[in-house]
């Protein structure tokens, strides 16, 4: 079992029902939706599709819904995408046209009252096209860096802080329509303050759900000057390097990576590393070197997740790809200190009863060499709190509600179970052995920790520890 979560985006090459299947089957945590490319409708068919594979195979994966944020994107194009070629000249219009190699539209008029003149700005990390004039309703443009613009790619806009509110009427629907999908989790793009967090925040209350955890992604530099608010209101982070490394010189990036997961792992929520893990277009899909080490590092720094993009959306054999994937977290989490990790998780844990049970779990599983924890839960709570101090064994999470299995999808180390109900302690220890033996393949007088709080569903403390031999 990796400890090390996976999140697959769904694309052209993984809408199929035996594609998403076979990889559930082979390590994929959750799914993530991009907004930007699906209208509801579709969007409907894959949750539908992945509901329906989780009941057959009996498995847990969660869904991301990954809203558009306030982006600005490219409009249609003929035949989709067009040439640009260096020091070409090129149009932006702010009204819909149809583009190609000398024109294009984007989705926000106003755009050409708040960039100004000699503005540097890029097509989906491509192109970059200077400013050099404006017209009545287009900007013109010089082309600095040639390449291929496509419709509906981002365009990006170094350091220009849009003036229109974090959510407009498109994102909201589909927050609501999340909602009411029963989504797992919300990606919320191009935040660029924690107020942009709680405005989401806001709308979630109103609709009564507090199943939806918002994951914020950084992305920009407005972002990283507020991180520290951002994490607070955030149940997790994805850290965008594609886009960030836009705003921010390219080789701040690693430093900024590893200080953000710090920050993430010191606060206790989820750490996510995205895009550009893996070669997406070549043959083999096979890595290159620096990429490997670059999947190994951000498991060191004790990431949560690693996001697959382009991989399993337009790569060409993405489940071929997510098995040499698991097979580079497993050599990598063979290399973590975990008795490092745990004293270093214990300076930044508040001094509470379940945390303080929670680091005594990872340290006595830690020198007893224990093959697993499990935590009955309710909400899920102290299966986080052991995940934070990145026990060396498995933390199995029984639940009677399918919504907090979901919920525990992204945490290092947890693997969430359904089960019937929460009753006795005997019986939930029982049960535990069962599941130790039925699914880890544990041998007689193997160790495992049962913890929790006591009696189920009164006590909101984890309050027990038990250590049992198969």
């Amino acid at each position: 079992m990796n400890k090390t979560k996976i999140i697959a985006t769904i694309g052209p090459a993984t809408f199929n029902r035996e594609i998403l299947k076979d990889l559930i089957n082979n390590g994929v945590d959750a799914f993530r939706i991009n907004m930007s490319y699906f209208n509801l409708d579709f969007c409907t068919q894959i949750i539908d599709m992945i509901n329906e594979i989780n009941t057959t195979l009996k498995t847990y994966t969660a869904i991301i819904l990954d809203i558009k944020g306030p982006t600005v994107k490219v409009g249609h194009i003929l035949k989709g995408k067009a040439i640009l070629k260096q020091n070409d000249k090129i149009r932006i219009f702010m009204n819909p046209i149809l583009g190609d190699c000398t024109k294009f539209s984007v989705d926000y008029p106003n755009l050409i009252n708040e960039i100004t003149l000699n503005t540097t700005i890029g097509i989906d990390n491509r192109v970059e096209l200077q400013v050099l004039d404006k017209g009545e309703d287009y900007l013109l443009c010089k082309v600095l860096k040639e390449g291929i613009i496509e419709e509906n790619k981002t365009v990006n806009l170094p350091n220009i802080k849009l003036s229109r509110s974090f959510l407009n009427e498109q994102d909201k629907e589909v927050i609501r329509f999340a909602s009411q999908k029963n989504v797992d989790f919300l990606a919320l793009s191009y935040v660029s303050s924690s107020e942009d967090v709680l405005e989401v925040n806001d709308l979630l209350i109103n609709l009564g759900n507090d199943h939806l955890q918002i994951i914020s992604k950084i992305e920009n530099n407005y972002a990283l000057e507020d991180i520290d608010n951002i994490i607070k209101v955030s149940d997790g982070i994805i850290i965008d390097r594609k886009d960030l490394s836009i705003e921010v010189p390219i080789e701040k990036i690693p430093s900024i990576q590893k200080k953000i997961i710090a920050k993430c792992h010191a606060k206790g929520i989820v750490s996510i590393i995205a895009t550009d893990l893996l070669s997406a277009n070549n043959a083999s899909d096979y890595p290159i070197r620096a990429e490997v080490s670059d999947i190994a590092n951000a498991i060191l720094d004790s990431a949560d997740a690693i996001m697959l993009s382009d991989e399993t959306t337009i790569g060409t054999n993405p489940v071929a790809t997510l098995k040499l994937l698991e097979k580079i977290i497993k050599t990598a989490e063979e290399d973590i200190d975990y008795e490092y990790m745990l004293e270093q998780s214990i300076k930044t844990e508040k001094r509470d009863l379940t945390g303080s049970l929670a680091y005594s779990v990872a340290g006595c599983a830690l020198r007893l060499n224990c093959k697993a924890i499990f935590t009955p839960t309710i909400r899920g709570y102290t299966a986080k709190k052991i995940s934070r101090f990145r026990p060396l064994c498995p933390i199995i999470a029984p639940s009677p509600d399918i919504n907090t299995t979901k919920s525990l999808a992204l945490n290092f180390g947890v693997y969430p179970i359904l089960i019937d109900d929460l009753n006795s302690l005997d019986a939930i220890i029982e049960k535990s052995k069962k599941i130790a033996q039925d699914v880890l393949l544990l041998k007689e007088k193997d160790s495992i920790i049962i913890t929790g709080g006591y009696p189920f569903k009164k006590v909101k403390n984890t309050n027990f520890m038990k250590i049992e031999e198969i």
